[in-house]
């Protein structure tokens, strides 16, 4: 069983007398990729600020590495990384002096240190030119690179792929695994990125006016038989198909030369039998599981995200 890197204990905060967090309670493995998503204003960037030092919690506690923030927040820091919306640089230095600068604030960070960052992040290349010549993706990178300097036990990422391209973005996702699967570090990501936060998270938590409402592994299989899922029908018969649906009184839409059905799993064996015995040809039954944007809308009742 992993280690708990990072745990948020009833962890509240209240500004000009409106509670803006309301007793988040969490906690995060080592080696984990966990997806921390929410509508606008939901709390999630100030859930963040607490957890790097930005803001002051009002109540509850943090946790890491079973150290306390509120109780000795120097030594627990030290094990955090963070970039918190977009990693600032020495435009006029090059990435390797912004490394050796940021070094410095640390003891004990050797050279073969910094070139094993720069090596992880795919650097090696323009690690030497001036950070001013970089593109985003690349100083997204060597934001990443400076956060895990001193080997942080837990990484804080807020919109880790903003702005990038498509290559871009799946060159940060592939780092970030790599951080978490090789080196053991605990990552927590804030993005609006939905599909993307499918992609590279473990786990996610759907955080809505201040409370936790939500949190699941993300392959996480669909345990509730009576919750109603699509189902893609790939028949031959077209209107025969149809006529069973309306006998079963099963709703449905036609796509194209598919029937998209709505049910629970336990009636597909079934609506098969019967589409066999009635000589219906079928060319292939497709359960959809629904998208990570299909439950967020659906929990959070179609709000925007951050």
């Amino acid at each position: 069983m992993k280690d708990v890197a990072l745990q948020l204990i009833n962890l509240k905060k209240t500004i000009n007398k409106k509670e803006i967090i309301k007793g988040i309670s969490l906690q995060v493995n080592q080696g984990e990729v966990y997806g921390l998503i929410g509508p606008n204003g939901a709390g999630k960037t100030t859930t963040i600020r607490m957890i790097v030092g930005l803001m002051n919690m009002t109540d509850g506690d943090i946790k890491i590495l079973g150290q306390s923030i509120r109780l000795n927040f120097s030594d627990s820091i030290r094990n955090v990384g963070a970039i918190v919306e977009n990693p600032e640089f020495y435009p006029f230095m090059t990435g390797m002096q912004n490394l050796k600068h940021f070094a410095k604030m640390y003891d004990h960070l050797s050279e073969e240190r910094i070139k094993e960052v720069v090596s992880l992040l795919g650097l090696e290349k323009v690690i030497h030119q001036k950070v001013k010549t970089y593109s985003l993706g690349m100083r997204q990178r060597l934001g990443i690179a400076q956060a895990i300097l001193h080997k942080p036990k837990v990484l804080i990422l807020d919109e880790p792929t903003n702005g990038l391209d498509p290559a871009g973005i799946r060159e940060i996702r592939e780092y970030i695994r790599k951080l978490a699967d090789e080196e053991h570090v605990a990552v927590i990501i804030s993005s609006h990125l939905l599909s993307e936060i499918e992609l590279i998270c473990d786990r996610i938590g759907i955080i809505q006016h201040g409370e936790l409402i939500s949190e699941r592994m993300v392959d996480e299989p669909e345990v509730d038989e009576n919750h109603h899922s699509k189902v893609i029908f790939d028949v031959k018969e077209f209107e025969q198909a149809q006529g069973i649906f309306n006998e079963l009184q099963i709703p449905f839409e036609v796509d194209k030369h598919r029937l998209i059905a709505e049910m629970n799993r336990e009636k597909i064996p079934s609506v098969i039998k019967m589409f066999v015995e009635r000589d219906i040809s079928i060319f292939g039954v497709t359960a959809v599981k629904a998208s990570l944007e299909d439950q967020f809308l659906e929990l959070t009742g179609g709000n925007v995200i951050e």
